[in-house]
């Protein structure tokens, strides 16, 4: 007997910072129909997921919500498994990297990596994203800010430990560019390559000390793994890997992993970051890493305000988990992000879902049990237009298979339901209604619907990848021609004015006025990491005088402006190009970031910042001198 072909595929582990979204949600779902559709073509298939647990982010959280971290993530993680259970997912294992056994192999990989040389102590100074966990070089950001989230970045410094990523720089382009297959889509290969690997990689920060929740550096305790490290090791410590090489049978079974499924705003720590930590610990490299694209709320911003944030336990309460999953499968195209809004969902619900297919489904069975007692065979009475729709039931298998093989999980939905149309139009060209008045064509009615009822039920094995719950009820309503008494309504139509009401009610918008007067005076931000006085003091800050502006050739975004401080006169580079004219700037008092690294922004050198305030909507405005200062005047 021949082994099953294995196939092990994973998601990103998901931050325990707070519920997920639907957006987040959208992921497992799409890992678990990859994972189905696998197991339905014979592999043996291991699919993990589970929760990434430590970092700064956490700790202040943890501190806000005044109870300590493991308390803290202990809950999330409970949340987020609970939300992927409702989501009827099938994942194999839910790793946490709280858990000791992975704790402790990380560990081992750190000491095991510093002490061939690949990890080094150093000190690292530059720009630090709070929620994103990570350092930038000037040259990295965008515009001054995180190249990642778009938020304010902070200079830090610290002792740490780096990993030398320049070492096996050179043997990762190689791989990238002798296996296309690595990375999906190809947009995001040739993101990575010409925007990180080819200009030259910095050595990666991999330890932290300015704060204490994750796992410690044992050899040197003052240190905890950076994040990073900690949670892509997950891949391989959830399924036995041993930095002493006891590998467990799964372990040497699974890995590599045949697909890493990740956000598309993780793209450089799993394709850049993870096979070169991989190489260090001479292992293979995972087969291909896919960064699917986000699904985003159709009206933009989410706000609890206009009551727009998604979150899947409502979904499921309003549509059902099937109709839900299949909203986010069906809306997320290959590359480019996906949209969902309720009034999309209900349009879906009542046409695909309500229509295309429980319809067709109600109308067999009813016809089936009408002309029948609900028993029908195959009587041989075929017809020209029989052909016709068995050649799409035998196609259709075909398509899905290249389908999935791509990735491409919303245009195999289509294809489905492709079928499901063929048989609504099949039903419409052999009219049963009609055939049931002559008695003589009942052989040629008792034809039509077998072929109706073998043609929905190829379409609902297909379905069982992407809508489990379905496929089970509609093969067990058809049964191989002995149908139910009954059929079982699949999806119920909704209105759209009732389900927004509804909305609304879980959801109330506060009043125009205290909206505006809250959006005017009021905005939290994320909070940032304590700085001490003294690295506030290492930063200048000062009165400019503006005295000649322009905009900066090619760019949407900078204007380029000659700033007098004091006696000097500096060129500072800013994004301020939709909220400012350069005549405009000319003559303006300023607060200036004066002794900030020269940087070049759009090929022109930046000599500064200037400082701006920024409002909900992401609006910004010059912060200015309330009375009049001379150029040069210290901030203090």
């Amino acid at each position: 007997m021949s082994q099953k072909p294995k196939y092990y595929i994973t998601t990103a582990i998901a931050y325990t910072s707070g519920k997920p979204h639907i957006g987040n949600t959208y992921e497992i779902v799409l890992a678990d129909a990859i994972a189905r559709y696998k197991r339905s073509q014979g592999y043996d298939v291991f699919f993990q997921t589970g929760t990434d647990e430590h970092g700064q982010k956490i700790e202040l959280k943890a501190e806000e919500a005044g109870v300590t971290p493991k308390e803290f993530v202990d809950k999330i993680a409970d949340q987020i498994r609970g939300i992927w259970d409702l989501m009827n997912t099938s994942y194999d294992k839910f790793i946490r990297t709280t858990d000791a056994d992975h704790e402790t192999q990380v560990q081992k990989i750190f000491k095991k990596l510093y002490d061939q040389g690949d990890i080094y102590k150093g000190h690292y100074e530059g720009m630090y994203c709070t929620p994103c966990e990570s350092f930038f070089t000037e040259s990295q950001l965008v515009e001054g800010k995180c190249p990642d989230c778009g938020r304010e970045v902070l200079p830090a410094k610290e002792e740490a430990y780096f990993f030398k990523m320049s070492k096996y720089a050179d043997r990762l382009i190689e791989h990238i560019q002798n296996h296309p297959e690595f990375i999906q889509p190809v947009s995001r290969k040739n993101e990575m390559m010409n925007n990180f690997l080819l200009p030259g990689l910095q050595d990666l920060c991999v330890s932290r000390t300015s704060f204490k929740w994750g796992i410690p550096v044992d050899f040197d305790p003052r240190h905890v793994v950076y994040v990073w490290l900690d949670a892509l090791t997950n891949y391989i410590t959830g399924i036995g890997y041993d930095c002493e090489g006891n590998y467990t049978e799964q372990f040497k079974k699974d890995w590599p992993a045949d697909l890493h499924l990740i956000g598309k705003d993780i793209i450089r720590f799993h394709t850049i970051y993870w096979p070169i930590f991989l190489m260090a610990l001479d292992l293979p490299l995972p087969k291909q890493i896919f960064g699917h694209p986000w699904l985003l709320q159709g009206d933009g911003k989410m706000s609890k305000s206009r009551g727009n944030v998604l979150y899947a336990d409502e979904l499921v309460d309003f549509f059902g988990v099937d109709a839900v999953r299949y909203f986010v499968l069906h809306e997320m195209p290959f590359e480019n992000d996906g949209v969902i809004t309720w009034e999309l969902m209900v349009e879906r619900m009542n046409s695909d879902l309500a229509n295309t297919l429980g319809n067709l489904v109600n109308r067999t069975v009813s016809m089936t049990n009408k002309y029948f007692d609900g028993v029908v065979t195959d009587k041989g009475a075929e017809e020209a237009v029989d052909a016709e729709l068995k050649a799409v039931v035998e196609n259709t298998p075909k398509v899905v298979e290249a389908k999935m093989n791509d990735l491409r999980v919303a245009d195999a939905i289509t294809e489905i339901f492709n079928l499901f149309k063929r048989c609504n139009k099949y039903i419409d060209e052999t009219m049963p209604w009609v055939l049931a008045k002559d008695e003589e064509k009942k052989d040629r009615l008792e034809t039509v619907l077998w072929n109706l009822i073998e043609s929905i039920s190829a379409g609902a094995e297909l379905l069982k990848s992407f809508m489990p719950s379905t496929s089970e009820k509609i093969l067990a309503q058809l049964n191989g021609g002995h149908v139910t008494d009954k059929p079982e309504i699949l999806f119920q139509r909704l209105d759209i004015e009732e389900v927004l009401k509804k909305v609304e009610e879980l959801h109330p918008p506060v009043n125009e006025e205290e909206e505006s007067k809250e959006d005017e005076n009021v905005i939290d931000i994320e909070a940032k990491p304590e700085i001490t006085f003294e690295q506030f003091g290492a930063m200048q800050f000062q009165v400019g005088e503006i005295i000649a502006c322009e905009e900066v050739p090619k760019s949407k975004k900078l204007l380029c402006s000659k700033v007098k401080i004091g006696s000097q006169v500096k060129q500072i580079v800013s994004g301020i190009k939709a909220y400012y004219k350069p005549e405009e700037m000319v003559g303006k008092k300023v607060m200036v970031l004066v002794n900030l690294k020269p940087a070049k922004l759009a090929g022109v050198l930046s000599e500064g910042m200037l400082l701006c305030a920024e409002d909900a909507e992401g609006n910004l405005a010059l912060m200015t001198p309330e009375k009049t200062m001379p150029a040069g005047a210290e901030i203090c």
